[in-house]
């Protein structure tokens, strides 16, 4: 009996200092500012290494990030991008396309919040830029708030691009 006391009194020794030792991080919030251009269709501003400033339309029901050809074919020749895999994606408007996903290196959504190695699908021509859930996901958990217009995201690394 001494003997199996002894033992829980050392694991409950041993698991209180490894909690003291080892605080759990509370996640940063980052409050990001939305804009509205009056088509109900919301943005925020940002970065990418390689590119610089941009802006990107939020989109929770866009599975990825979503970037034009041009802005591939740019951080592809700096090395902030590199191809991953051809998916066949859902358009908007019903249609199947094959879609290639490349990582991208580093972005930023406003001001505070970069976040790393982020899958995004190609889009044919000079699409605008699409804030989707591969991005969105790597800030989890986040909040869409509409008065005011903004997004409240969390597991951002500090700092601006």
């Amino acid at each position: 009996m001494r003997r199996v006391l002894l033992t829980l009194l050392l694991a409950l020794v041993s698991t209180v200092a490894i909690a003291e030792a080892e605080p759990v991080p509370v996640p940063v919030r980052t409050y990001v500012p939305m804009h509205n251009k009056g088509t109900d269709t919301l943005y925020v501003r940002g970065s990418i290494t390689g590119i610089g400033e941009t802006e990107f339309m939020v989109d929770t029901g866009a599975s990825y990030l979503a970037l034009n050809e041009e802005t591939i074919r740019t951080l592809s020749k700096s090395g902030q991008a590199r191809f991953v895999k051809q998916l066949t994606g859902l358009m908007a408007d019903g249609r199947k396309r094959k879609v290639p996903v490349y990582v991208i290196s580093e972005l930023s959504i406003g001001d505070h919040c970069t976040i790393r190695d982020v899958e995004a699908a190609v889009l044919p021509g000079n699409t605008r830029n699409i804030l989707g859930l591969s991005a969105l996901r790597k800030t989890a958990p986040f909040m869409f708030a509409m008065d005011p217009p903004s997004l409240e995201l969390s597991q951002c690394t500090s700092g601006s691009i």
